[in-house]
């Protein structure tokens, strides 16, 4: 295991929820962070900015850039990426957290939807992480961490959204193979993925409003696991596609309680789970969704 005191972290879709609390656990290690995001300003159905994001950073003991930065645009990915790494001196950390979703069936697909979620979630994780690389080679313990799941190939995940399961398979793929390119070059790729459901905003529009949160754990889950993944050599540990509660099973957690929203409720698995993954505690499939 290594330190991640003062680690300099680029992070796209960092203004809330997950994003936001991995940025918070980097900055309780003294972490610079530079969190690219479009929320300028307040959006109608969720809450924060990339501002007041930054602020919550500051408050948790880091160093907070944010980038207002359409993560499609090529230009802007470029000059975010650059802007960080010379006000960090450098970066020793990828994070494409980024994503778009729409739940629906091939027919109900419209083309600007599936163009946002390739653009969001395969062009500018691909991107992303292009840029920083440079930057990477002569980083620390350098790491690409990506939200997205085990490339479990299996007619159910793809039938009922097929343009969704894609986008975010396809960001997996950049893990199989960039961990495979970048590994003589010591940068680490992996992915990360929740064995429960969220507890985010953009998980209460899409369950129709808060029904689903006390059936989800909270970001921090997340932010921890991805912390540990962070923290080991990155020499050694790449090309792994984890799940949040098994990897913190393995380094010793016993107690998962303090990561639910409501101990009271079952909690709901999250799409995209290999069958035959451990349970740490007893899961449900979530209900109301097309998926």
């Amino acid at each position: 295991m290594t330190s991640l005191h003062n680690k300099r972290a680029i992070i796209s879709g960092g203004s809330r929820g997950i994003g936001l609390a991995i940025a918070k656990r980097l900055a309780a290690e003294g972490g610079s962070i530079a969190i690219l995001a479009k929320t300028a300003k307040p959006h109608p159905k969720l809450p924060g900015t990339i501002y007041t994001a930054a602020e919550e950073i500051e408050q948790a003991g880091g160093r907070a850039l944010p980038i207002v930065t359409d993560v499609r645009d090529e230009d802007q990915v470029k000059a975010a990426v650059s802007q960080a790494a010379e006000a960090f001196g450098g970066l020793d950390i990828c994070i494409n957290n980024a994503s778009a979703i729409s739940l629906t069936p091939t027919g109900k697909t419209e083309m600007k939807r599936f163009d946002l979620m390739f653009a969001v979630n395969v062009r500018a994780t691909f991107m992303l992480s292009k840029e920083c690389l440079p930057y990477l080679e002569k980083g620390e313990n350098p790491h690409i961490l990506n939200m997205s799941p085990p490339l479990d190939m299996q007619t159910k995940w793809f039938a009922p959204s097929v343009a969704y399961t894609m986008s975010k398979f396809g960001m997996s793929q950049c893990v199989l193979g960039m961990a495979g390119e970048f590994r003589s070059r010591g940068i680490a790729v992996n992915a990360l993925w929740p064995h429960s459901v969220i507890a985010t905003a953009a998980i209460s529009n899409v369950l129709a409003g808060n029904l689903a949160f006390p059936h989800c754990r909270k970001p921090k889950i997340m932010a921890d696991a991805a912390a540990a993944i962070l923290s080991k050599d990155a020499s050694e540990f790449t090309g792994q596609f984890c799940i949040d509660d098994v990897l913190l099973s393995s380094e010793g957690v016993t107690d998962f309680s303090g990561y639910r929203v409501d101990p009271d409720k079952p909690l709901w698995s999250d799409f995209f789970v290999p069958e035959g993954t451990l349970e740490v505690e007893p899961m449900v499939m979530m209900t109301g969704m097309s998926i």
